[in-house]
């Protein structure tokens, strides 16, 4: 199977239906998107196409870019500029093949493909009959097309899985966070080329399609056994598009001329594939590495490489907003995704000379996805869309300014909530046991429709005081008391209490009241509500 030439991937038409193309069928008008059996598939395809398009047709300027958002490149176009990799992306066969080892590894051991599925159980969970959640016989036949996105994701994902097995270049399970337009039913074409770097903002050398430091499956492993001259594989190792197609793990996929009911799918094939190859000590990746999709952070006050953001228990939600948006090299160190900040620093401008773009300029959306691990074990899949806000340069440091202080009012008000619904459960409420922070998770929740209006309503051209615009304060303000209150009330006389005590009830009660009327939070967002417009 060639992941250039053959129909493999689902996309959907403007009319909700589904057909199958290659890569090069991006190009059509018609496609607004993926439709793939998976979420992690769904987040790993997209990953795939923005890579190979970077790869094979970034524009070479912001002006070049800009071409290729008003006149969309073809179908024959995209098919020669993609050609010269066809025999770079063999999923299988004799040769190199994709995501897989150089080495055909005859004296691995043999392993079930369906461990490439993130949340299938292991060898252990096999045998000790844990696998309670989810069940054993998720992927145990696939066919090509699923068993190859698996690969990818996992590759992309990079998870923990004991001695010598590695973790993925921007370590295991991070986020991705990629720039939609505004209109969801834009053309599947203009979603990808907001993620596109072109060449004057990230450079690096004409790629070849038969390049190793590139594809690293078209050359013996960088194996990582202790002693190596390979130990590690740093960025000065290789390419800078190598960030795209980073492999960690070794693995070779074994498909057998069987005919297959694919277990993921649904759809029938000709091929199936349900065992692979299996050994250690891949790729280690070390070093400052960046990816374009991915948020990183680092500690302003040390030296240490970034760190990428990860899926984290609870979600995501406009708690990680200003992360994931507002770079903030001085306090935080938040970094946001290259692709993001591309598109606040140079794409948005752009577009503005398009007289059919304000709005996508304006508002465009954040699409954020990945796993949350713990280890090697996901504790859930995270996927959700925030607005994405674009602000002149001039005043990105007051929105990051202002956007901070919703944050810590939301949180100090979730934190508060929760004392008190701690303070209505319990005689001793410091000595209460257990995780309460679902009660946080309400507050937050509850705020997230009034925190994007506030993001929606900044305008666009901020005014120089350092104060929230009294209208965006006075929302933000009684809707932290509106959710708090509505939360403890809804939680205060429910559960599983020591006893119901309504004068602790009230007690607890009055106290939030209170905070939310005078705590210093509270009482910052209230004089700004009560300054005059500036004139």
């Amino acid at each position: 199977m060639n992941l250039i030439n053959d129909p493999w991937l689902p996309f959907r038409r403007h009319d909700g239906g589904v057909e199958y193309g290659p890569p090069t069928a991006v190009a059509n008008p018609e496609f607004v998107d993926l439709a793939l059996p998976r979420a992690d598939f769904q987040g790993s395809a997209w990953q795939f196409l923005i890579g190979l398009l970077q790869t094979a047709s970034a524009p070479g300027s912001r002006k070049q870019w800009l071409q290729m958002w008003m006149e969309p490149s073809s179908t024959d176009d995209l098919q020669a500029r993609f050609a010269p990799y066809a025999g770079t992306f063999e999923l299988f066969g004799d040769g190199p093949r994709f995501m897989q080892d150089l080495d055909p590894m005859e004296q691995a051991k043999t392993a079930p493909a369906a461990g490439l599925l993130i949340e299938a159980p292991g060898e252990q969970g096999l045998k000790q009959n844990t696998d309670h959640f989810v069940k054993r016989g998720v992927g145990e036949e696939m066919c090509p097309r699923c068993a190859g996105l698996a690969l990818l994701t996992m590759q992309l994902t990079g998870p923990a899985g004991g001695t010598g097995y590695r973790v993925g270049l921007r370590g295991g399970g991070p986020l991705t966070t990629l720039v939609l337009p505004h209109d969801k039913e834009a053309s599947l074409w203009h979603k990808l080329l907001l993620n596109l770097l072109s060449r004057d903002r990230f450079t690096y050398p004409d790629p070849q399609p038969d390049d190793g430091h590139i594809f690293p499956w078209l050359v013996p492993t960088r194996t990582s056994e202790k002693g190596s001259p390979t130990l590690t594989t740093t960025p000065d190792d290789m390419h800078p598009l190598h960030v795209y197609w980073a492999m960690p793990n070794r693995f070779r996929l074994e498909v057998e001329d069987e005919t297959c009911e694919c277990r993921v799918c649904g759809r029938h094939d000709e091929r199936r594939v349900r065992s692979m190859r299996v050994t250690n000590y891949g790729y280690n990746y070390d070093g400052s590495w960046i990816q374009p999709l991915t948020p990183f952070r680092f500690d302003p006050k040390k030296s240490d490489p970034p760190l990428s953001q990860k899926g984290q228990p609870g979600g995501i939600g406009y708690r990680h907003w200003e992360s994931l948006v507002l770079k903030d090299e001085k306090d935080q160190g938040n970094l946001p995704a290259q692709v993001v900040q591309d598109y606040l620093t140079t794409k948005a401008d752009t577009l503005r000379f398009a007289s059919d773009t304000t709005t996508v300029s304006r508002q465009a959306r954040l699409w954020v996805f990945g796993y949350d691990l713990k280890q090697n074990k996901p504790r859930g899949w995270y996927s959700t869309e925030m607005p994405l806000v674009a602000v002149d340069e001039e005043h990105r440091d007051r929105m990051l300014h202002w956007v901070r202080q919703l944050s810590d009012a939301a949180e100090k008000a979730a934190w508060q909530t929760r004392s008190a619904v701690k303070a209505a459960w319990f005689n001793r409420p410091g000595d209460a046991k257990g995780d309460f922070t679902f009660v946080d998770q309400r507050v937050w929740e509850a705020t997230t429709g009034a925190f994007y209006g506030c993001l929606k309503d900044m305008p666009a051209e901020l005014p120089r005081r350092a104060g929230l615009p009294p209208q965006i304060a006075q929302r933000w303000q009684q809707a932290l008391r509106d959710q708090a209150m509505h939360t403890f009330d809804d939680l205060a006389l429910s559960g599983e209490t020591e006893a119901a005590d309504l004068k602790r009830v009230i007690a607890a009660r009055g106290k939030l009241r209170g905070w939310l009327f005078k705590g210093k939070e509270m009482k910052n967002l209230r004089q700004a509500a009560e300054q005059e417009e500036a004139a």
